[in-house]
């Protein structure tokens, strides 16, 4: 069960961190705007951002109930009834991160840190582009330079 969870929060992760980079260059090819790349970028990113923190908060309660633990339980003694001993420590410290802040909000807070990346993306993407554009202009230039031509 655990492994399930760490390995969609990897997929998802992934797909955070390459989301904009496959929009810029499928973008690059129709030529279209930074406004253009900019929307569409954050109404994707923004997806897989809540998506992400849906996950997080929803594997956690997964875990959980996976290993016994009763949320609807009134006191410690029936919330721990089930959970076997070696997993107890485990499930103190999903239990810490299941009851902080929710998962809206920590999609907020990663969305805002995260935001600035598809415009470095983007810069650093055009710049690519420029270098390209000169490296296809100048090759035979350079050629007939070193020949003497």
């Amino acid at each position: 069960m655990e492994f399930l969870t760490f390995v969609t929060s990897i997929v998802l992760l992934i797909g955070l961190i390459l989301s904009p980079i496959l929009l810029f260059i499928k973008l690059g090819k129709s030529k279209l705007s930074f406004s253009t790349y900019l929307i569409l970028g954050f109404v994707i990113t923004l997806g897989i951002t809540l998506t992400f923190a849906w996950w997080a908060d929803y594997s956690d309660k997964l875990l959980l109930n996976h290993y016994g633990y009763d949320l609807n339980a009134m006191n410690d003694f029936e919330r721990y009834g089930n959970v076997k001993s070696e997993n107890l420590e485990k499930v103190k410290q999903i239990e810490i991160s299941y009851f902080g802040i929710g998962w809206p909000l920590k999609a907020i807070m990663t969305y805002i840190f995260y935001s600035p990346y598809l415009i470095i993306i983007y810069l650093i993407g055009i710049k690519f582009r420029k270098i390209k554009q000169k490296r296809i202009k100048t090759p035979y230039n350079n050629v007939y330079k070193a020949l003497g031509e």
